[in-house]
């Protein structure tokens, strides 16, 4: 090995450890309230180092560079990507994560060859450079996922699953356990977000979610305080809830849910890159791939979408603290408004048995009365707050309605999906300043006799971000429908969004609280599904029960309550196209609900 070569390879380890301390200490702050810094401070340093890797490549493979170097180099670069993505929700760091991590793969930078190559400690180096792949693949599937590349989802799945056998083979005295759990979840993720494989995008999406004719109804809010969604919380904690890593089935749709969906040209953009970004290279460590490819990537026809802290499994002195709601809300412009979703479940592992129990042996009237409506500070019921923690008691893992009241001092928009959401109808008039708008979900969900549904996520979420899926879910209609009939019910249901849309906007006495939010395109479309998601389960039950629909405060002008005929109409229809009629009671009722 000549000096230089020797030089050139310790030049590489040395910016490679500068470039790990740096990545650590980004990686370790939170995704809101700062961090930029240290985020440009890593990404700055593997710039560097990837440079070094493209400008003296061959004397770096003489020098002992190895695949897998490479490879995490490039790994650590698709992670940043995605932070910043996280972060910014600006979809050119999603499509550059994406790109980096679709280069490492069809090189195999992880793969067997890298393996080999990994002197040293031998059989101890190849079992680390095995951990390395499996967490890439695992990281590579979330971005795959929220690219909606379902071949790409499919494939990785297959593969990580062959992975993971091929690890028990080859190494037989390590234990792969937590895989084999990363596996089953994987498989109840992708069985419930792909229940509906010809299911359009939740993104917004300006064809489907935006409606021409009614630009000048809305338009006429623009006269009075408007505020635009710029902030939101998401965050979900429930026991056996579907999840993958870190990301759980309903942040990841509430996610989608609040973007813009690309354009034509910006999608073609970003396939062609990643075909660009691919070049079969598997002759050595391959510098190819552009570090600044995404920063090319732009559509400029859509605004910036929200930004969105993803809290996940948080406690509840973290989701209250300076860390998240405090630090966001003091960012806030005074033409904002903030989101806070959350999805919780509103009792303990240790009291839900007995739940179980009282809730079906209790009468309709009991249920109700269960509600401390008149004692919003009496902590000492068991449906007057969300629980935030894992196994055991509740205590300081308890959020209550009051937890959240301080935070009224700024525009909120609340969305709880929970059991006992009915709790916080406790902010309403109880505001520090602002009047916030609640969204608040059944306390017992719906479903078809015999039939599971909580697999397929909670189902109110899945209402609002993806209401034909959802609708179909409720019926019992199978995931094998015929295309066209489909494609029918998804017209039936931007019709009826069209007209619900103008039917909301046109009211009388529409409270200010939902006027100054409507022209939001974002908090509109949220709005509207929740009229469609109420009026549905509705229908859904032979008779009346408050506890079987969703609730928001301030209250809805009547002409959009279920028992609307504008609003029963269309779900008449979808449920007729479906075939599924006869699981309704389209019944004639004069109680109109708000």
């Amino acid at each position: 090995m000549a000096d230089g070569e020797a030089g050139a390879y310790r030049e590489f380890k040395a910016l490679a450890e500068a470039a790990d301390r740096k990545f650590a200490r980004a990686r370790d702050l939170p995704l809101y309230g700062g961090g930029d810094h240290h985020s440009r401070k890593a990404f700055k340093a593997y710039t560097r180092l990837w440079r070094l890797q493209q400008e003296r490549r061959r004397e770096l493979v003489a020098g002992g560079l190895r695949r897998w170097e490479i490879g995490e180099v490039a790994s650590r670069i698709g992670q940043l990507y995605y932070a910043r993505y996280l972060r910014t929700a600006e979809p050119r760091s999603l499509v550059g994560a994406y790109v980096f991590y679709e280069a490492i793969y069809s090189r195999g930078y992880f793969g067997a060859t890298a393996g080999a190559e990994g002197g040293g400690g031998g059989r101890h180096q190849a079992l680390l450079i095995r951990y390395k792949e499996l967490r890439f693949i695992a990281r590579f599937l979330v971005v795959a996922m929220l690219m909606r590349r379902a071949e790409a989802v499919d494939h990785l799945a297959g593969r990580l699953r062959a992975l993971v056998e091929e690890s028990k083979a080859a190494y037989p005295k390590t234990n792969f356990k937590e895989w084999k759990q990363v596996l089953q979840e994987l498989g109840r993720f992708l069985k419930a977000d792909g229940a509906y494989k010809g299911s359009r995008s939740l993104r917004y999406d300006n064809l489907f979610d935006s409606y021409p004719s009614n630009l000048a109804s809305i338009a006429r809010f623009h006269s009075k305080r408007v505020l635009k969604l710029k902030e939101a919380v998401l965050t979900s904690y429930r026991r056996n809830e579907v999840k993958f890593t870190e990301l759980t089935l309903d942040t990841f749709r509430m996610l989608q849910c609040l973007e813009w969906e690309p354009t034509g040209s910006y999608q073609i953009a970003a396939k062609e890159l990643t075909e660009n970004g691919t070049v079969s290279d598997q002759s050595g460590p391959s510098g190819l791939i552009d570090i600044h490819l995404s920063t090319e990537i732009s559509d400029g026809s859509l605004p910036s979408n929200p930004q969105k802290a993803i809290i996940y499994h948080p406690t509840v002195s973290h989701l209250l603290a300076v860390q998240v709601l405090a630090t966001i809300c003091e960012e806030l412009s005074q033409d904002s408004i903030l989101l806070i979703y959350i999805s919780a479940s509103g009792c303990t592992e240790q009291n839900m048995a007995s739940q179980k129990y009282a809730s079906s042996s209790s009468s309709h009237a009991t249920t109700a009365s269960a509600f401390p409506i008149d004692k919003p500070n009496s902590h000492m019921s068991s449906d007057n707050h969300l629980w935030l923690g894992p196994r055991g008691s509740g205590g300081p893992n308890n959020l209550y309605p009051e937890d959240l009241i301080p935070f009224t001092r700024y525009p909120l928009f609340l969305v709880i999906d929970s059991e006992n959401s009915h709790a916080f109808k406790a902010i309403h008039n109880a505001e520090k300043g602002e009047p916030a708008a609640l969204l608040l979900s059944p306390r017992i969900s719906s479903a078809m006799p015999g039939v599971e549904s909580t697999g397929h996520g909670s189902q109110f979420t899945y209402f609002l971000t993806a209401p034909m899926q959802a609708f179909c879910q409720l019926a019992g209609v199978t995931s094998d429908i015929d295309t066209d009939t489909y494609a029918n019910a998804e017209n039936i249901l931007f019709s009826a969004f069209e007209e619900y849309e103008e039917i909301l906007c046109t009211s009388v006495g529409l409270s200010n609280v939902w006027g100054q939010i409507l022209p939001d395109p974002f908090l509109r479309r949220l709005i509207l599904r929740f009229i469609f998601c109420r009026a549905v389960l509705f229908y859904f039950h032979p008779e009346e029960h408050e506890q079987h629909l969703p609730t928001c405060l301030p209250n809805l002008p009547e002409s959009v309550s279920p028992a609307a005929e504008a609003i029963k109409t269309p779900i008449l229809q979808l449920a007729e196209n479906l075939v599924v009629s006869n699981r309704f009671h389209f019944r004639d009722s004069r109680h109109n609900k708000k």
